[in-house]
């Protein structure tokens, strides 16, 4: 997908007149946001069964700023859309990837963040330092998922491609020397890796990139140009980078590294 292409979709007609969606929000007190809770690192239950990870810290400091209270609406995947349209809740913040097709249903805020697929070497492995050699490379992703259709249409094409029944799978087979590298989805890729500290290393750049925004209701765009500018004053004081660095190790909301 062309990523200027993307950016007029989701940034078209930044003026807009009031359209009640932010006065509803401020009415009522709080923020009611849909998500699919079993999204590691973004947005998931912890042992104790409550919901934890980047994307509830961060809409709570959206919240907090903006003077309401956030409420979680669990919601099916593959009904999000729907159930957003539908008027089960405000926006759904669930590290949605902007695309175009989406961008054509709902009204994005611009990327707060970059996911998408990234790979992985064993830590002593010194061979790929960067992602262009990965030719001549044993490459492993698991059956069916991003990280294999991302490694299909990577170029150069690495020597084999090993597909595995799951991350901690294919990071079985790394550590077994079955294959030299493992691609998988950024973030329950770096779930995985953080129970195995030290045993592996990330390879700089990402062979796809999916940047993420939060989605709205396509004529709710005062309540998205709203939570659009807290979204900004908390990038620009170094809070969102601070909670990336608390969940993921490193800075992924600094649109320069992207």
């Amino acid at each position: 997908m062309l990523w200027g292409g993307i950016a007029m979709l989701v940034l078209a007609a930044t003026a807009h007149a009031a359209d009640g969606s932010w006065g509803r929000v401020k009415s009522a007190g709080k923020l009611v946001l849909g998500l699919d809770d079993s999204f590691p690192l973004m947005g998931f239950r912890d042992g104790d069964g409550k919901l934890a990870g980047f994307d509830i810290d961060l809409a709570g400091e959206v919240g907090r700023r903006l003077g309401v209270t956030v409420q979680w609406q669990p919601t099916r995947w593959d009904g999000i859309v729907s159930a957003l349209n539908g008027g089960r809740f405000d926006a759904i913040w669930n590290g949605m990837t902007i695309t175009d097709e989406r961008a054509r249903v709902v009204a994005f805020t611009r990327p707060y963040i970059m996911g998408g697929q990234i790979a992985v070497v064993r830590s002593g492995d010194k061979r790929l330092r960067r992602l262009q050699e990965l030719k001549g490379m044993r490459a492993g992703a698991v059956a069916g998922a991003p990280g294999m259709t991302a490694l299909e249409r990577f170029s150069p094409q690495p020597k084999v491609i090993v597909a595995y029944e799951s991350i901690p799978a294919a990071l079985t087979g790394l550590s077994a020397g079955s294959v030299d590298v493992v691609v998988a989805d950024c973030m329950p890729l770096r779930d995985a890796l953080a129970k195995q500290p030290g045993r592996f290393r990330i390879v700089p750049g990402y062979v796809h990139r999916e940047p993420f925004g939060v989605a709205f209701r396509r004529d709710e765009k005062e309540l998205r140009d709203r939570v659009q500018r807290t979204l900004d004053a908390i990038r620009k004081d170094g809070t969102m980078a601070k909670l990336s660095r608390k969940w993921f190790g490193e800075d992924l909301t600094n649109p320069k590294k992207w």
